[in-house]
């Protein structure tokens, strides 16, 4: 993991959590059959970081370019506070987002992988990416994942969040039986 030196106060901050879905929540590869869009991989260990953070009060939104009903059913099963798909303008969707939870951008943490993600990126407080994104998207990010899309990237960035707002051993606790 890569992080600036503010990360962690940034994630401190974080509300929301804001997602692009190929190369961040999967591997970024799309198995098409004739009928269209047949299959998306996504980790089990991604959602079930996701769902720490929406445990510990962390709203959810997923912000894709692409249109997908496989996206709309794994949203669904985490329980998603906000989907946006075949959006053009991530950032202006971001923007609307924060506004419907009352909350001001700092509030907001965006995880992208590519040159489209940018934008939402520089407007979000806490900027994330994965490990095998383009470099100039990593250059642009205050926390980069050790493992790459679909491989437990997002997983990893939520316990970062999580221990950056001193909530993490409260998390493992409960799941370990150790909670009071």
């Amino acid at each position: 993991m890569r992080a600036t030196a503010d990360a962690a106060r940034r994630a401190a901050l974080v509300r929301l959590v804001a997602l692009d879905v190929d190369g961040t929540l999967t591997d970024g590869r799309l198995f098409i059959g004739p009928g269209g869009e047949a299959m998306k991989a996504f980790s089990v260990r991604d959602g079930f970081g996701l769902t720490l953070l929406r445990e510990a009060g962390v709203k959810l939104a997923v912000i894709t370019a692409r249109q997908s009903a496989i996206v709309e059913a794994r949203a669904a099963e985490l329980r998603f506070d906000a989907v946006r798909q075949a959006v053009k303008d991530k950032a202006a969707a971001l923007r609307e987002i924060c506004e419907r939870f009352g909350l001001a951008a700092r509030h907001a943490a965006y995880v992208g992988d590519d040159w489209p993600d940018l934008r939402p990126m520089a407007l979000a407080g806490l900027a994330a990416s994965v490990a095998d994104a383009p470099a100039a998207v990593r250059e642009r990010a205050h926390w980069v994942s050790r493992a790459a899309a679909g491989q437990g990237a997002v997983r990893e960035f939520a316990e970062f969040v999580l221990q950056s707002q001193q909530r993490l051993d409260a998390a493992l606790a409960r799941y370990a039986g150790d909670a009071p």
